[in-house]
């Protein structure tokens, strides 16, 4: 048997370890000292929701989320500007986008795995790399073997961090890597208590989710869902004027203070609410330690592996949120990655290298459409420059919805599964792209067979 070891910080490495429970030894090792309950919403569907099913968790999954129908778009008058609809979604690929709160799918997978497999504050701040396995070095002395590392630990990865760094040092580098990531806004998220649906008449009608989203003359705006228990998730964003102010900002608030929160929601606190009142009344019912606030930034990296070191997610790919596709990409990466490590003819760097090439060109060029389309849902959802006015008039009021409709084919058309379970029938009218079988379950599936017909 191969052993893994894994680094992680997301909900996404828990899925990757569900899948590879299956066939590998692992281990994760946790940065935070302990998981807290951050963030806001997750939008899933059919690009993922056939995995799911055959892991066996998709009815979990059903019984936290809400159908998503539609997206309205309103101005800060309320007046409504365009509706972006979802309805032949379940037709077309078999499932229609489900709504739920990030943190339910995060204890959903790490329900999936043991409690000894996990290590929590554990920040990795080394990597050494032999000819017969890694280590990762961390930050409280301890240390952990394994015959590779999967660096799943966010946009600033230091499992990344550690891997450019030799390859800079060997010249090997590309420079568009060591390049910044590119920032666009700053983001501030939450969900709030359980709300009272007599204020928020949207809460009495939970057969889906009202998904609104304010498009503000200014540079600020926000989102606002509802999930099936009653709690309303919101999103709030700001714009960079440009990249320099961008920088000069992410330079002074290097770290969040308390003090860079409230200054944020001062500026939204009178701020219309789609759903009723201000956003000042969310953010008051939303638990504090709760609230999160980010930089919006976004890039692609070239390099997604090198020697016994491969990155995951975020890690590789940072998509801005707008586009609903960051957590959806993470995990097609983890089928992805987990399908090639189970094809793995042995431990050494060669077959290593192998299944991580392979890894990378199956998934590079669905995450850098995905990573086109959120620069362009930034500028259709969130953005405020007369640029991001004219594309958002151009789509909305030109743009016929059976070209929508087109685009959601051509986004549903990949839906990996698990090339090493049995594979589940696709639903919908919607064509699929092909997919690499695993060689080696194949294999076992002759081999079973032929035991079964002798026996």
């Amino acid at each position: 048997m191969k052993s893994v070891a894994k680094k992680l910080l997301s909900p996404v490495p828990p899925q990757l370890t569900k899948i590879t429970s299956h066939s590998d030894p692992f281990s994760l090792s946790e940065r935070a000292a302990k998981i807290k309950p951050l963030g806001s919403a997750l939008a899933l569907g059919s690009t993922v929701f056939y995995a799911f099913e055959q892991l066996g968790i998709l009815k979990d999954i059903w019984d936290f989320s809400i159908d998503m129908k539609c997206i309205e778009l309103k101005n800060e008058k309320m007046e409504k500007l365009a509706t972006v609809q979802m309805k032949d979604e379940a037709k077309i690929a078999g499932y229609a986008t489900r709504l739920f709160a990030r943190h339910d799918l995060h204890e959903l997978m790490v329900r999936q795995i043991p409690p000894e497999k996990i290590s929590m504050s554990k920040k990795v701040v080394r990597i050494d790399e032999g000819a017969d396995g890694v280590t990762i070095h961390c930050a409280d002395g301890s240390s952990h073997v394994g015959h590779i590392v999967v660096g799943a630990d966010g946009a600033y990865s230091s499992i990344r961090e550690c891997m450019y760094k030799k390859m800079a040092d060997q010249g090997i580098l590309p420079k568009a890597d060591s390049e910044d990531l590119v920032p666009g806004f700053t983001g501030m998220v939450g969900i709030t208590r359980p709300m009272d649906p007599e204020k928020y008449p949207q809460l009495k009608e939970l057969d889906h989710c009202h998904f609104e989203v304010v498009v503000a003359g200014s540079s600020h705006g926000c989102a606002v869902w509802c999930l099936p228990s009653k709690q309303i998730a919101w999103s709030l964003s700001i714009q960079f004027p440009n990249v320099a102010e961008a920088k000069k900002q992410m330079f002074e608030n290097a770290e969040w203070s308390p003090e860079a929160l409230e200054s944020m929601i001062k500026e939204f606190r009178d701020f219309p609410c789609p759903y009723n009142g201000t956003i000042g009344n969310l953010i008051d019912e939303t638990p504090k330690d709760s609230i999160s606030k980010v930089y919006l930034q976004h890039k692609i990296f070239q390099t997604w592996h090198h020697a016994r070191s491969v990155l995951l997610g975020d890690a590789c790919h940072k998509l801005l949120m707008a586009g609903g596709q960051g957590a959806i990409n993470a995990i097609q990466d983890s089928i992805i990655l987990a399908n090639c490590l189970y094809d793995l003819e042995d431990n050494s760097q060669k077959s290593i290298t192998a299944a991580f090439q392979s890894y990378y060109e199956q998934r590079y060029k669905h995450a850098k459409a995905r990573y086109d389309d959120s620069v362009l849902a930034a500028k259709v959802f969130a953005g405020a420059t007369w640029t991001d006015r004219l594309v958002r008039t151009v789509l909305f009021n030109y743009l016929p919805e059976s070209i929508q409709q087109l685009q959601f084919k051509a986004i549903s058309s990949y839906r990996p599964q698990i090339t090493f379970l049995p594979r589940v029938p696709f639903q919908g009218t919607g064509s699929v792209l092909p997919q690499l079988p695993s060689k080696r379950y194949q294999r076992e599936q002759e081999e079973e067979m032929k035991r079964s017909v002798a026996a």
